[in-house]
């Protein structure tokens, strides 16, 4: 394996919730339909990565040790070189990975708690492969996942093209409640763009998901497509316990994406 590609140790398929399911074993069964997305509430875990070193890999901890109230499951899906892992690293460390590119090898991840009203929501965020000979692996993961962030490069027209894939994926294999939302990445591409606004915005409404533009160099809406996914999540779970409860997903990235153009920031 060549150096600085990551994998994940395969024991990590069940360590990110203490919560134990016979079900866990039959990864490629769908949930059933209308199932709640139920958060995880469980300790903080030390789970086993495999990073590069000089020669070979070795395992070294990866550390969870921040307290929060609840946790949810989220993905990074999409084709290879779309932009997930430089997304992941903008939004958990603020840096940009520039320079050669890398791909994911089978599944990483991290973490990263958020203040969600007085809530500290810990996101637990699995950046995917997107080659095909992963695609079984990525599989695997979608049916515990209680949000899927959709990625295409706005600069590959086959990467925008190949959503429709992917949807078709996620409505297989993951729950059924599952929050998607549809991502644009490379929004500062300026002239080299081929993939406009208009188009995200249009396949997004065909499917009935959420839809915003980022950049993972920059940090246009970074931060707020984690936090838009957190507030949503939480939203659905204070519904069960209070019928007042209202969230909008969809409006809340409109009116924070104008406040955000309006004031001229770029970075969450």
């Amino acid at each position: 394996m060549a150096d600085g590609q990551r994998i994940i140790h395969r024991r990590l398929s069940r360590d990110y919730s203490d919560s134990s399911d016979d079900s866990d074993d039959n990864t490629s069964q769908k949930t059933t339909k209308n199932a709640p997305a139920s958060a995880v509430t469980s300790a903080n875990q030390v789970t086993s990565v495999k990073v590069p070193e000089k020669n070979g890999l070795v395992l070294k901890p990866s550390l969870s040790l921040e307290p929060y109230d609840v946790a949810y499951k989220v993905m990074l899906v999409g084709d290879s070189g779309v932009g997930k892992t430089c997304l992941l690293v903008r939004y958990k460390d603020g840096a940009f990975l520039s320079g050669v590119f890398i791909s994911t090898v089978g599944i990483d991840y991290r973490n990263k708690v958020v203040n969600v009203d007085d809530t500290k929501v810990k996101l637990q965020i699995w950046d995917t492969a997107g080659q095909e000979r992963f695609r079984s692996v990525t599989h695997a993961y979608y049916r515990d996942a209680h949000a899927l962030l959709l990625l295409y490069d706005v600069t590959n027209k086959t990467s925008f093209d190949n959503t429709r894939a992917w949807l078709g994926e996620i409505n297989e294999y993951a729950q059924d409640d599952v929050v998607i939302m549809l991502i644009g990445n490379k929004a500062d591409a300026g002239s080299d763009r081929v993939v406009q606004y208009e188009d995200g915005e249009r396949l997004a409404k065909e499917y009935g998901v959420t839809f915003m533009e980022t950049s993972a160099k920059t940090g246009i809406n970074v931060e707020l497509a984690f936090m838009a996914v957190a507030r949503e999540l939480k939203y659905r779970q204070s519904c069960q316990a209070d019928q007042d409860s209202k969230f909008n997903v969809k409006e809340y990235v409109r009116q924070e994406s104008t406040k955000s153009r309006s004031s001229g920031t770029c970075c969450g």
